[in-house]
């Protein structure tokens, strides 16, 4: 791999970054929690149970808020990428 195959990685992880970013703003509009449950999960790397615990819910409410939240974004996502 050269150095300029490597500084196009990174940058291409960084929009993916930005776009998840991005992604993450609209269920923040009409679910706070589970895009708290994202932030934890994924940037904090959080435990169900930890983040069950920090957000006072059940880990099933967790783990539903994480699988719901993971069909958005997986939408959202695709819908950039074709944009």
């Amino acid at each position: 791999m050269t150095v300029d195959d490597a500084a196009e990685i990174a940058q291409k992880k960084d929009a993916d970054l930005v776009a998840l970013s991005d992604a993450l703003s609209s269920p923040a509009a009409f679910d706070d929690r589970m895009s708290q449950v994202v932030e934890m999960r994924f940037f904090g790397g959080l435990s169900v149970q930890e983040t069950a615990e920090v957000l006072n819910v059940s880990p099933e409410t967790v783990m539903r808020d994480w699988k719901t939240a993971k069909a958005w974004l997986l939408r959202e996502l695709s819908r950039s990428k074709s944009e």
